[in-house]
């Protein structure tokens, strides 16, 4: 399980090193689509560029379909949305698939982590940012709800509102030390319920009832 590092770096293509002390917000998805809100996170990013000078935006995947239909004459929503929002291609940061040593380090710098998802099975990166001490930024959907206690251990917003997910992101870095709370809040969470041997004697007393 990825834990937390306080003296974790992480290295952007142009040599950059990021570190926890940075404005780091993240998104990971296995491909960009619709089903993971790629298209509202795209436009939540515009106006974070905008009310957010310092941030770095790191976002990591795949520029494929995963989930529903693709778009039509091969175009993808990476370019689709690119097409439409305006970002300053010195702070948003596509870093592709990675290893997942790299990817745990992404989370290890990440101070917000935005998870959006359609009622749809949760993907293992929104434990894994929560397991790194990340505040999550998570849909207000299905499975998202089952996991984050908003204000409690994590933070969640409407999936459709790039406005609200923008401002959530402020007041992440307006209120540091209630955070740092909510990321320490996170972690307890997976420690408490989603480790490998709960997760075991979960599925020990679900087959012992049947």
């Amino acid at each position: 399980m990825v834990v937390p590092d306080a003296d974790a770096q992480y290295a952007l293509p142009d040599g950059r090193v990021l570190t926890k002390a940075d404005e780091v917000i993240t998104y990971v998805a296995r491909n960009f689509e619709p089903y993971r809100g790629f298209h509202i996170f795209m436009r939540a990013a515009e106006k974070i560029c905008q009310h957010r000078p310092e941030a770095q935006i790191l976002i990591v995947g795949s520029d494929g379909v995963s989930y529903g239909a693709r778009l039509p004459n091969e175009q993808t929503y990476k370019q689709k949305m690119l097409d439409e929002v305006s970002l300053d291609a010195t702070r948003v940061h596509f870093l592709g698939s990675l290893p997942y040593k790299n990817y745990l380090k992404v989370l290890q710098v990440s101070s917000a982590h935005v998870y959006l998802t359609v009622p749809f099975v949760l993907s293992w990166s929104m434990m894994e940012a929560m397991a790194a001490g990340c505040v999550v930024l998570g849909s207000d959907t299905p499975p998202v709800q089952e996991l984050i206690q908003h204000g409690k251990n994590g933070l969640l917003t409407d999936f459709f509102s790039p406005e609200q997910i923008a401002e959530k992101i402020d007041q992440v870095f307006s209120e540091p030390d209630r955070m740092v709370e909510l990321g320490v809040n996170a972690r307890d969470t997976i420690l408490k319920k989603y480790t490998i041997k709960h997760s075991i004697k979960n599925y020990e007393r679900m087959l012992g009832n049947l």
